[in-house]
């Protein structure tokens, strides 16, 4: 019985850390990942050398809506992610 619990302990100790290290520390950021992003992981059907799906950006005003590959026209796009506030 002791080995059983020890062994439980173990598994629960290691599925915490690998949620730790996929989600953050936080036990709310766990659940999240549990029950939002893990049903919805798939893989993709894109393969090398495909074209990227077209997303719509929102304008600044909030209103309007910009599609990607209309503002690329063929010119390398660098897009940056983040805040520089």
């Amino acid at each position: 019985m002791k080995k059983l619990l020890a062994v439980g302990g173990v598994l629960v100790v290691f599925i915490l850390g690998g949620l730790t290290l996929a989600a953050g520390p936080h036990p709310r950021d766990w659940w999240g990942l549990v029950r939002y992003a893990l049903p919805r992981m798939h893989r993709g059907d894109l393969k090398v050398g495909d074209l990227a799906p077209d997303a719509l950006l929102v304008s600044l005003d909030g209103e309007s809506r910009i599609p990607l590959r209309g503002k690329v026209s063929g010119k390398p796009l660098v897009l940056v992610f983040g805040s520089f506030t």
